[in-house]
């Protein structure tokens, strides 16, 4: 097992290193043409693209555009490693995917033989090889769009549902789950795609935890597509659309500065949140806390990047230095304990709640 590890790690990395390489030296010098210009000068400047933003998209482009040392000609340089980066490290995480998937195959004494390993790592190399070099993948790992960081999501997502699995029946196994939920959560301010894994995940955490059955795969189907609808269709929209009626209200009706209403909408979201971890103080031995979390940490990443977005239309244009509300990641800490609520975490609970107040009133008051 520990020769498998070893080799494990090294072929995952150098299958990293290879496409690393390869998107580096094919990469676009420029802007590409359609929506890789719009991209690169929103990034830089941190405005709002075209519907549905992509916030945190242009959180990480910005980062990226720093290392240019405001040369402007180097801008569009920095956003294109941005995607060659996330497409290698998508290599990566799929050589493990696969590796972990072949693995299954052989039983437990054949998977440190040279047969198996030859082919576990053969098959994980060509499968992960392929789709470096396959036409759609590499044509947006080297130019500054969305879908290699989103891939670079789904990849994540996927492999961190196969760790799991793994360590399911483990103490501590479920804070895989809150990973997925967070990281998809924060795949909605790159792209969308990254929620069509939401099936596949329900899926192996049926087979791994259940019986299988005729009924229980329908079922476990059923309840996949039901959860993305809703997420899609409800929560997303929902969110956003119910922040504009508050900011509206406020501002047009009370006469009171840009973001006031947003600001009160976030603190109901989290405060109703925070109080429903915190009033669950009994044992939860069937997860309870930990779905609740999930759906909280799936949604709020994502309202922090429409929050962003509200709060840059209302700058009516004008070009100023965001937070990006640094607090969220504060309380999505907390929420991970869970129902246990001791003093202390309930006092992390009060300086979180404190932190978020003064961030809305320092931006009302800019």
């Amino acid at each position: 097992m520990e020769n498998f590890r070893r080799y494990n790690l090294i072929l995952g990395w150098g299958v990293f290193l290879v496409s690393l390489i390869v998107y580096l030296l094919t990469m676009e010098p420029t802007a590409s043409f359609w929506d890789c210009g719009e991209f690169i000068a929103t990034a830089y400047k941190m405005e709002v693209g075209h519907p549905p933003g992509a916030p945190f998209f242009m959180v990480l482009g910005r980062f990226f555009t720093l290392f240019a040392g405001g040369d402007v000609t180097k801008v569009a340089v920095t956003m294109n490693v941005l995607s060659a980066m996330a497409s290698a490290f998508t290599i990566l995480f799929l050589f493990w995917t696969l590796t972990h998937l072949v693995k299954k195959f052989f039983n437990a004494e054949e998977q440190n033989g040279q047969v198996a390993m030859i082919s576990i790592f053969g098959a994980a190399l060509v499968g992960s090889l392929a789709y470096t070099f396959s036409d759609s993948f590499w044509f947006s790992a080297v130019e500054a769009e969305v879908y290699s960081t989103s891939s670079l999501f789904t990849a994540v997502v996927f492999w961190a549902i196969l760790k799991w699995e793994n360590v399911a029946d483990e103490p501590g196994a479920n804070r895989w789950l809150i990973l997925i939920a967070y990281l998809m959560g924060l795949s909605i301010g790159v792209h969308l795609l990254n929620l069509l894994a939401i099936p596949a995940i329900i899926m192996v955490y049926y087979f791994r935890k259940y019986t299988p059955s005729v009924k229980g795969v329908i079922a476990a189907l059923v309840v996949s597509v039901g959860i993305l609808g809703a997420i899609n269709y409800m929560l997303l929209p929902g969110l956003t659309a119910i922040a504009g009626k508050f900011e509206l209200v406020f501002v047009n009706g009370m006469g009171l500065p840009f973001n006031s209403g947003v600001i009160v909408y976030a603190l109901l979201l989290f405060g109703g949140h925070l109080f429903d971890q915190s009033s669950h103080t009994d044992p939860d031995p069937d997860g309870k806390s930990i779905e609740r979390s999930g759906i909280g940490i799936i949604a709020f990443p994502g309202l922090d990047g429409i929050l962003v977005q509200i709060d840059q239309y209302g700058q009516s244009g004008h070009y100023k230095e965001q937070s990006h509300h640094p607090e969220i990641f504060l309380v999505l800490l907390v929420m991970e304990k869970g129902s246990h609520q001791s003093q202390q975490q309930r006092q992390h609970i009060v300086f979180v709640v404190a932190l978020v107040v003064y961030n809305g009133c320092r931006h009302v008051a800019l």
